[in-house]
């Protein structure tokens, strides 16, 4: 009965009338902060010397304290913080298809316990690389305890990024009878790429890898728009995804790399503009 509920929820309103009107053809772009979290996973790496999954894996979003024309305000580090820009154009009155890049945050929670399973030898990577010899072995859903220190730190910090097209239905709940004022009820849908600029170091080895194309996701969202007047609208959105990461940059030496499934789940508040509306 959940699963109905919640996808008649994001059913429903594909099913009423537009009550939007002379809204076609018209395009929107919205900028918003994002607090983000993320069911525990397994993650898996693999390179030379070495194959094993840690699992059910604890991680958590990491937020930029709000500090005003420091950071949020700057121009040049504005886009440092959880961050959402979407651009989107009405291909109906009530109906919109949009690009969407959500700069979201993933830190492993250090020093957790886990459990472990596979090889590590005493040698990895490739240049050869000595590890501490606690770690030599073979494994079978061991204990393990993921030590900060000199066996993995492992984040997605400037950026898990999420690159979607989504798709879009704006319903209107309120709209006084004078002034410009509405507030609108948005569902949509969307799938889209996993563009990862990883953090990662594993055995003590790595770096903070470039940007690159690491997998993909699907999700939906649901959320309130108001607009304020034709142009200007301020928007508040709880989004939930499905990800999969099969080419995750580690050590960022030869054959060294992770794969894990993540689902996450995000709010965020965005302020935006509309521009080339019909009258």
């Amino acid at each position: 009965m959940a699963k109905f509920y919640y996808v008649f929820l994001l059913c429903f309103p594909f099913l009423l009338q537009a009550q939007h009107e002379g809204r076609k053809g018209s395009y929107n772009v919205n900028w918003g902060y994002n607090r983000s979290n993320y069911a525990n996973s397994d993650i898996h790496f693999a390179g030379n010397g070495y194959d094993f999954t840690l699992a059910n894996v604890e991680a958590a979003d990491a937020p930029t304290p709000f500090d005003g024309f420091t950071t949020y305000f700057n121009p040049n580090l504005f886009s440092v913080p959880q961050f959402n820009l979407h651009v989107g154009y009405f291909i109906q009155d009530n109906l919109s298809i949009s690009l969407g890049w959500d700069h979201m945050k993933y830190v492993m929670v250090p020093d957790q316990a886990s459990h472990i399973s596979g090889t590590i030898g005493a040698q990895v990577s490739n240049p050869a690389y000595t590890i501490n010899p606690t770690y030599v072995g073979t494994y079978s859903n061991t204990p393990f305890t993921i030590a900060s220190k000199d066996f993995l730190r492992f984040e997605h910090t400037d950026g898990f990024n999420y690159a979607s097209v989504e798709l879009e239905h704006y319903t209107s709940l309120w709209k006084p009878s004078v002034g410009k004022l509405e507030l609108e009820w948005m569902n949509g849908v969307g799938l889209g790429a996993v563009v990862p600029r990883s953090d990662v170091r594993l055995f003590t080895l790595g770096r903070n890898n470039f940007w690159n194309l690491a997998g993909a996701g699907a999700s939906i969202k649901t959320g309130l728009r108001l607009n304020l007047s034709k142009l200007l609208f301020f928007e508040t959105t709880v989004k939930g995804g499905y990800t999969t990461l099969w080419d995750i940059r580690t050590t960022g030496q030869t054959g060294d790399s992770a794969d894990q499934s993540i689902w996450f789940g995000e709010v965020y508040g965005a302020l935006g503009f509309s521009f080339g509306r019909k009258k």
